[in-house]
This record gives C-alpha cells, structure tokens and sequence, in this order.
C-alpha cells in the first residue's frame, strides 16, 4: 500500500491514487458463516427506543489555553428495537466532518439509526475526538511520533485519535452485549466521510493499532476503555471514504495492515467526488481486496459528488442497500 505523506494532503487531506478495476470483487461465501443467524425484518417493524448520550470511555484533549491534558468524555447514542429478542446483529456508525467536527446526531445518521434498528439491529451513532476538541497543543493526545509526521496538522493528529476513540466503542459494544442483546459475532462498523475513513482504518488495522502507541501512564484515560475486551469486525460500511487512516498510519509505523482476514468491504461512493475524497480512493480499495481475496462491493452513484446521502440506485436508499449488503453477506435471516 501506498506511503501518503502530509504535504500530499490537500483540503481533505485524503489524495488517492486511480484505479480500473471493476466495481465488484466475487468471493463465494461470507467470511465466519454461523448456525445462529440473527433474525431481521424486512420492513419497518419494531418501536425504536433511543438511549442517548450515553459515555462509552474518556480520552485525552486540552483546553487550548495550557500544555496539560484534559480527560473529556467520550459520547455515543444507541437504537434498539422494542423487542424480546436475544441475539440482534450491530451496526456501529461513525459521523465525517474532515476529521475536524461534525455530529453522532446529524439528521441522516439519525435516520439510518431508525431505519435499521426498527428492522432488528442494535445501531450505536459515535462522536469521536476531532480537531476542534483536541486544543492547539497535541502533546500527550497521539504519540510523539504521529504529530512530528503530520508536522502539527490537526486533522492529521485526529487521524489518530479518531480510531483510537472507535476502537474503545466498539471494546464498550462487546463489554455491554449481554445487556443490549447483541451477538458479537455480527459486528458492522461504517461511516461518511472521515468516518468512512475511521471505519476502514478501524476494521483493517491490528488490535494493538491506535490503541497501544501510548501506554496507560502516558493516558490514562485508556483504563476508562474495557481494555480487556476483544472484538471482532464482521462487515465495514463505507460511505464515500477511503484508506487514508491506514496510508499515514504505514507513513509513521511501516505496517501494510491489509490482509486475507480483513473483514467484507460495502463501498457507496458518488463518481464525480474529485475535492475532498477522490472516487478513485474507493476504486483502489477494490483493487487491494482483490489483491487480498476479500468480498468488497462497490455502489457508484453516478453524477454525484461528495455526501450524496439522498441518492437511490434502481429505486434504493442507501440504507436499503446496505440493507441488502448485510442480509446477504452474514446469511442473516430476514421476515416479513
């Protein structure tokens, strides 16, 4: 995988290079199949219960006035169906915002959380330490060694922060099935935009990535995070993102974490997005899970440019599609 250096990210910070491979890569069967399938419903079934604001670990930021780091809550919102079942599938989202704001609550992400928890699932929307909660200093919030790379870019340093903040969410899911009735065998994580980028970078990363860099005395806030707790990523959702977390990351550490056990990709990425995440970032994400022997998907959106959350292909949201991603892909039994 390509080495992206900080001086070649422009605006978004996220430049990729063009592919021509073909939107879909074949694999004959799902990745892990099971016996105990979670059930779904094919339509709008259930009463959503909402549980918001709700802290899932602590992380480090400054209070931009001195060079001492502050502990500040970490935040999701969680979607549950009303119903009696005890084994759901897990959908874990994440917001974009060029890893300098943005919201767990956006409207569109709100509606994807009742869509899908009203068809079965336990859907989490997560907020994540971006730019403009980490300060102007960044010592003590990334290692030493990811800021000297990003030459002080706070976008680049929340490239950091941001999967290291996902990485305790989903440890939170897995601490915290038994009382939501999740089946951690059916863990999807997703997201938009830099969220997208969160999400890939989480999935195809090692464990011990944006997680051990920085030991529990030089963070404490860590211990605030079920560091005892292992998870496993079954599906990542990517909306209009790409594999920039994983290029810096190789940039600061050598690793190329891409590998036979990455979990299946579901890319939806609008074809005319040149300016901030480049289609062809997704083009070459298909292209390295072929060169992997990874299922991945790739839903063009022709015409559109960046964040085309209103778009349809053949008549379908981009909930109903991944909708159909999930259902088939995890062998997930769907009712009327």
């Amino acid at each position: 995988m390509k080495k992206i250096m900080f001086q070649h990210f422009i605006v978004f910070l996220f430049i990729t290079a063009c592919s021509t491979k073909d939107d879909l890569h074949a694999s004959p069967e799902p990745k892990n199949p099971t016996d105990a399938h979670p059930v779904v419903k094919a339509d709008a079934t259930y009463n959503v219960l909402v549980k918001g604001n709700i802290t899932y670990g602590e992380g480090l930021a400054h209070d931009g006035q001195s060079s001492s780091t502050t502990p500040i809550p970490l935040k999701l919102d969680l979607y549950e169906p009303d119903n009696a079942l005890g084994n759901r599938p897990v959908f874990m989202f994440m917001h974009g915002g060029s890893f300098r704001g943005g919201s767990r609550k956006k409207a569109e992400i709100v509606a994807m959380g009742n869509y899908f928890a009203s068809r079965g699932w336990v859907f989490l929307s997560i907020d994540y330490r971006a730019s403009l909660v980490l300060g102007n200093i960044y010592t003590g919030v990334a290692p030493q060694e990811w800021i000297d790379e990003s030459n002080n870019n706070a976008q680049m340093v929340a490239m950091y922060t941001a999967p290291r903040d996902a990485k305790a969410a989903l440890r939170w899911i897995v601490a915290n099935a038994a009382t939501y009735h999740i089946n951690t065998d059916y863990i999807t994580i997703g997201g938009g935009s830099a969220g997208a980028i969160t999400a890939v970078g989480v999935g195809v990363s090692a464990d011990e990535d944006f997680r051990d860099e920085m030991s529990t005395t030089e963070d404490p806030t860590l211990l605030s995070t079920n560091l005892t707790a292992t998870y496993n990523i079954r599906t990542i959702v990517d909306f209009w993102g790409s594999d920039s977390v994983l290029s810096v990351h190789e940039s600061v550490y050598g690793h190329n974490r891409f590998d036979s056990n990455d979990p299946e990709l579901f890319i939806i990425h609008g074809t005319e997005d040149k300016r901030l995440v480049p289609y062809s970032g997704s083009l070459d994400l298909i292209d390295i899970y072929e060169s992997i022997g990874v299922y991945a998907k790739l839903a063009p959106i022709e015409g559109r440019a960046h964040g085309p959350w209103d778009a349809t292909v053949d008549g379908k949201s981009l909930s109903d599609l991944t909708f159909d991603f999930l259902v088939e892909r995890q062998k997930l039994t769907v009712e009327n």
